[in-house]
């Protein structure tokens, strides 16, 4: 697999003396820290990363160089990162894509599980379900009804097969006992692109594409995918409250470097990871956008990438959900 270019930022910020200070009781970092962000530009990866670097960089005493390199349900990205030295050097941002990518792409020249070691997760994501402004269905149910009158014939969007965006409508639909016709974009932007365009009619979209356009009256949120409404989206109810008990999904952002990584150098990055999502900005703005901050250790990570492994490929396995 190959991607284009990946689309750089150098984020150069005053970097204060104590974090340099701490930095340098072992070593490390001496020099700029690549963060591979394996989704494009002003997505559920990218945002996150963006606004926890300047926090992470006063941490760490160096420039985070951050690096979209889409493609392949995030695969790509993660596949450099994989095969990268274990220096800590070049770290990895990735959503929940990789811990299915596995059972959905076959030939992958790594094993994500055995050669990427989780740092931190960043942020919690909860999906809305959309739909164009114009579209006939004010609710979740008139959408399933819609459904119903066409079997397998209503199109919807993803951001790529196995994505939490398609995970999502597919689990919903199974407990619905409905078919769509679904359509894989490459991205979340596209996804969102293609709904707007009228080749989609709904997409479960993660929060920085579809708040905004919300917010605009250009799109129409039907339902938020976690157990509780969102503070910035008050008025959309969540999918538990029209009719599926239990519904909880949420996409998420994960924070790894190569296995083979001395600990002390993954201590210092999920320091950085957890300063970034304690920032008052960072917060301010995921909050504006519905994103939840974790910024949890290497521990509590390792052992929550490890039950969602286990969760959503059960939901892969009982949809043979495969990439055509």
């Amino acid at each position: 697999m190959t991607a284009s270019p990946g689309r750089r930022a150098l984020l150069a910020l005053p970097l204060a003396a104590p974090a340099i200070a701490r930095a340098s009781d072992i070593g490390w970092p001496t020099r700029p820290v690549r963060v591979v962000i394996s989704w494009p530009p002003g997505g559920g990866a990218d945002i996150p990363m963006r606004l926890a670097a300047p926090a992470m960089q006063q941490v760490l005493g160096q420039t985070l160089v951050l690096e979209n390199r889409a493609g392949a349900s995030g695969s790509v990205g993660a596949g450099v990162v994989a095969q990268a030295a274990p220096d800590g050097y070049t770290t990895l941002a990735d959503t929940a894509g990789g811990s299915v990518n596995h059972l959905l792409i076959p030939g992958l020249p790594y094993d994500f599980a055995k050669q990427l070691t989780p740092v931190s997760q960043m942020v919690r994501s909860p999906l809305l379900c959309v739909v164009r402004a114009d579209h006939p269905a004010r609710n979740l149910g008139e959408l399933l009804e819609r459904m119903r009158a066409a079997p397998g014939q209503i199109p919807f969007g993803s951001s790529g097969v196995g994505t939490m965006t398609h995970l999502a409508p597919a689990l919903l639909l199974s407990r619905a006992k409905v078919t769509a016709n679904h359509v894989s974009y490459r991205g979340g932007a596209a996804s969102i692109a293609g709904i707007l365009a009228g080749d989609a009619e709904f997409v479960f979209s993660t929060l920085p594409q579809a708040t905004p356009l919300v917010k605009e009256g250009r799109l129409r949120g039907l339902a938020v995918s976690i157990n509780e409404r969102l503070p910035a989206l008050a008025e959309v109810p969540t999918v538990q409250e029209q009719g599926f008990p239990d519904f909880d999904i949420a996409d998420w952002l994960g924070f790894y470097t190569p296995t083979g990584t001395p600990a002390p150098v993954i201590a210092r990055l999920a320091e950085a990871a957890q300063a970034g999502m304690r920032d008052p900005n960072a917060i301010k703005r995921l909050g504006e956008l519905g994103m939840i901050p974790v910024g949890s250790t290497p521990e509590q990570f390792q052992a929550f990438y490890n039950d969602q492994r286990n969760r959503l490929g059960a939901i892969i396995q009982a949809e043979n959900i495969r990439v055509e």
